[in-house]
């Protein structure tokens, strides 16, 4: 779920030089690849059982997956419906779709849905039918100690006039329940963690955690952001603290205020507080705070530790608290990565959080996921068809490298606004209410005069943000447009 509701009605060209998915070109029209033969994946414990078919099965490309959730099984489901062998390696299924329960709904906007209808449509129509949509009611930023709206946005307008889906809400394991029963269980390989691979000139080998092997011609690592093929691939690194620890909740209780709003962010001082309808009689909460990792909680418990922080705050805010049971909020601190390029070497590559892990300040992890599913799935199509062998390994690494390379502008933009946008909802200071205007920089000045101020440059920078807020967002959502 975003904090902000990033609307991504996404303007689709061919631009290959920063294009994020040619849909145009495809008119959700998928052509599969002739199936030549059942069982191409071969366990190297079992060699010796398939080495006759193995020269007939090299003519199909093998795509190995680690990581089922949302991007792996996405992209699982579009190489199913080009005909291509692949196969999902996950650690533990029961895991991903209980983490989606708890972590509650997922926020896909309109250029997610879009590449979801060129990757299946009746699938996507699942998805839009199951989802809530928020895009056609009240959003924006309020004020979190008065309730009042510090600035809106149109999310609906711009989707509509592209021919796009409006922005929708999705319990996690029901849509991972809607992929799963799309891809099908025969694809998906529970209890299978990848912990390593190895690679030669013809062919890409995962090993598992019990030791078994499994070739195939390419390997994608869409293992989130503690990917275990990104560290094999580039060596182990920290991630990033955000700084904010987020506690949230999913709450049976519905506002008076549901029909008219979808979702609100409540901006303060070094915290902020989302609210989002999620449909089902059910919302959706995120309390962000500043504070550092591997926080404790009280003895008293994470909803009374909240309604404390957030005390003085409209009863927007703390009826939702109030309103969710204890076992029903939880807390996680807020990671990231800097942006890698390239993401890949040789016949590996990543997408998804394992590539670019972002703050949830924008709603774009999932959304950026299924985007780099579709931009590679082109790029594997184009070698396809172009009848090469798939054991040219030079080949098979200038696809993967194409597609790293159609991606990393747009990607890069968006993780670097999420960690703006991180920056400027917790600038916001609920005793100074005013808009930009000519009277903005004498207010600054008046303001710094009557405060004894040790860092100036900081404050000025808040100052300056929150003045320039509704028009920084504005200009995010129509920028977006345009990537």
């Amino acid at each position: 779920m975003a904090t902000l509701n990033y609307l991504s009605s996404c303007y689709y060209k061919n631009n290959h030089s920063n294009s994020i998915v040619d849909l145009k070109s495809e008119r959700s029209v998928w052509r599969s690849s002739i199936v030549r033969c059942e069982g191409s994946y071969s366990d190297n414990n079992n060699n010796n059982n398939n080495s006759n078919n193995q020269d007939f099965c090299r003519q199909r490309l093998r795509i190995l997956i680690a990581g089922g959730g949302i991007g792996g099984l996405v992209l699982a489901l579009a190489a199913k419906k080009r005909g291509f062998d692949v196969k999902i390696f996950e650690k533990d299924l029961s895991s991903v779709r209980g983490e989606g329960m708890h972590r509650g709904p997922i926020q896909l906007l309109s250029s997610a849905l879009a590449v979801l209808k060129a990757v299946d449509e009746n699938v996507a129509n699942q998805i839009l039918e199951t989802g809530c949509v928020t895009g056609d009611r009240i959003n924006g930023l309020a004020d979190g100690v008065s309730g009042e709206w510090f600035t809106k946005f149109d999310l609906s307008t711009p989707a509509l006039k592209r021919g796009l889906p409006v922005t929708r809400v999705i319990c996690r394991m029901a849509l991972q329940d809607i992929l799963l029963n799309a891809v099908g269980f025969d694809i998906v390989r529970n209890k299978s963690k990848v912990v390593d691979f190895m690679e030669d000139s013809s062919k890409v080998t995962v090993i598992l955690e019990d030791g078994q092997k499994y070739d195939g011609d390419v390997l994608v690592g869409a293992d989130g952001i503690w990917s275990k093929v990104r560290s094999k691939l580039f060596g182990q690194e920290d991630a990033k603290y955000s700084d904010y620890t987020c506690y949230s909740g999913l709450t049976d209780f519905v506002p008076i205020y549901i029909d008219t709003v979808g979702y609100r962010v409540f901006l303060g001082l070094n915290q902020y507080f989302v609210a989002s309808d999620v449909g089902n009689g059910k919302m959706q909460w995120y309390a962000f705070h500043r504070q550092p990792p591997n926080n404790s909680v009280p003895p008293a418990g994470k909803r009374q530790w909240l309604l404390e922080l957030f005390r003085d705050w409209c009863t927007e805010v703390t009826t939702l608290i109030s309103e969710t049971p204890e076992d029903m909020i939880l807390q996680r601190d807020i990671y990231d990565r800097d942006v890698i390029y390239p993401w890949g070497i040789g016949r590996v590559t990543l997408l998804g959080d394992a590539a670019h892990p972002m703050q949830p300040n924008l709603g774009q992890g999932g959304c950026m996921a299924i985007e780099d599913c579709y931009q590679l799935i082109l790029e594997l199509d184009k070698f396809n068809k172009s009848g090469l062998d798939v054991q040219q390994s030079e080949e098979i690494f200038s696809v993967l490298r194409r597609y790293e390379k159609k991606r990393i502008f747009r990607v890069s933009m968006v993780h670097a606004a999420s960690r703006m946008a991180s920056k400027v909802l917790t600038t916001y200071q609920p005793y100074i209410h005013f808009q930009s205007g000519p009277m903005s920089l004498l207010f600054i000045l008046q303001h710094l005069s009557s405060r004894r101020i040790t860092k100036p440059s900081v404050h000025v920078a808040r100052l300056l943000l929150q003045i320039f807020l509704p028009q920084f967002m504005t200009w995010m959502i129509a920028a977006h447009g345009l990537w």
